[in-house]
């Protein structure tokens, strides 16, 4: 049954050249091959990012935005090129809703602050999702704080699915936002956004997206979706760290006020009063990660040059092996069993720390992560300190999947 799984998608999905163009995929840890199943964390970088980003930083470093010079001209080009790239991998309306940001983080933060201290007053509510990142929840608790709002919270149940009865029952007059994640970085469970959305839109609610686990493993279409904002990160996607993008609607962007003030964001300054540039500029207050930006643009290049949706589908076919293989192991038990997930399988293994599971584990070249996975909420909600976290990508194995689950029952032995 294994061999059948993966034999169905290697005639359209080719992962052994795919795993070529990832250089760092060829090294040894510890005198074994590096199986690295942390892409939650950040997924790895192909060539053609690492070569595009030292290309700029070789022969076109130059402030953006800012010189009439032949090198401001050219870093300008390129910076911008990346962000109409951008434009289209997700189909905003107008590459100007896309601001730059350096991670999801950031982008989720530009809108708690800047929508915030605009919209939300004392007595509103904020509606999150039990079930998401520390990203999602700190911004809006802050918010909440300091203009004396509630946060409401949506449950989930057991398989790590949200309750939908109850988030329609949470909307109300008082709701200002709606923030959730597209998919559970802990659980892999995605969540159907475009139903939540429009269920928020019929109280008129904006909502606010954490895509940074949705962009990576699936096709997202911001106008389909409606989302008013929707953020995620360069560095899950194949691209540097200090890349990452937000996306708005361009008639929220104009209302709500800039998260940082400088340079490059101003029309006019003076003592008495300052005025806002236009989008995107009013959101990217001084000198951008210009590298990171154009790099992303380049992982965006390298997802386009492949069979992306074959790429989903072989990353939805190892999760099924992952889970089968991993769920066989007595003692193993698997954490967020969502019937619509994708590339993580988080679990924990009987009584042994997942610190311990994954200390083991590196010391057989395979690379996980362990610990709460900044969602302490959901570790709250199962009664655990922590789990163990396989992520996959498309440029994982069979092979990999099996190291793990050979590697996990030497860690049972060890501890028995």
């Amino acid at each position: 049954m294994h061999s059948v799984v993966i034999r169905r998608v290697m005639s359209s999905f080719d992962f052994q050249k795919v795993r070529s163009e990832f250089p760092v995929l060829a090294q040894s840890v510890n005198g074994k091959p590096l199986r690295y199943m942390d892409n939650a964390a950040s997924a790895q970088v192909p060539n053609l990012v690492v070569e595009r980003t030292s290309e700029y930083l070789a022969k076109e470093h130059s402030n953006v935005h800012r010189g009439v010079h032949y090198l401001s001209q050219k870093a300008t080009g390129a910076y911008e090129a990346a962000r109409e790239k951008v434009r289209k991998f997700i189909n905003a309306g107008e590459a100007k809703e896309c601001i730059f940001v350096r991670g999801c983080t950031e982008g989720i933060n530009l809108v708690a602050s800047g929508y915030g201290r605009k919209f939300i007053n004392e007595g509103d509510e904020i509606v999150i999702s039990q079930m998401e990142h520390h990203s999602n929840i700190v911004p809006w608790q802050m918010v909440a704080e300091e203009r004396g709002a509630t946060i409401r919270v949506i449950p989930m149940n057991e398989a790590g699915e949200l309750i939908l009865d109850e988030y329609e029952n949470l909307l109300n007059e008082k709701t200002k936002m709606v923030a959730f994640g597209h998919i559970s970085n802990a659980l892999g469970t995605i969540n159907p956004a475009k139903e939540m959305i429009e269920t928020a839109h019929k109280f008129g609610v904006p909502v606010c997206i954490d895509g940074a686990q949705a962009v990576p493993h699936m096709r997202v279409d911001v106008r389909d979706l409606d989302a008013d904002f929707y953020a995620f990160s360069g560095h899950k996607m194949f691209g540097p760290t200090g890349s990452g993008i937000v996306y708005g609607k361009k008639e929220w962007l104009e209302k709500i006020d800039p998260y940082q003030g400088g340079g490059s964001m101003i029309k006019t300054v003076t003592f008495e009063k300052t005025t806002y540039a236009g989008l995107p500029e009013k959101f990217e207050a001084g000198t951008p990660a210009i590298a990171s930006q154009i790099g992303l643009g380049a992982a965006i290049d390298y997802l386009n040059s492949i069979d992306l949706d074959a790429a989903f589908e072989y990353e939805h076919e190892l999760l099924e092996y992952a889970t089968e293989r991993l769920g066989a192991i007595e003692g193993v038990r698997i954490v967020g069993t969502a019937k619509n997930k994708t590339s993580v399988v988080s679990f924990i293994v009987k009584d042994i720390h997942p610190h311990d599971i994954g200390t083991i584990l590196d010391q057989e070249g395979i690379a996980i992560r362990a610990g709460h996975h900044c969602a302490q909420p959901v570790m709250q909600f199962y009664d655990v300190p922590a789990t163990a976290r396989a992520s996959l990508a498309f440029y994982n194995t069979k092979e990999d999947i099996d190291a793990l689950a050979d590697s996990i029952s030497k860690v049972i032995d060890v501890f028995s």
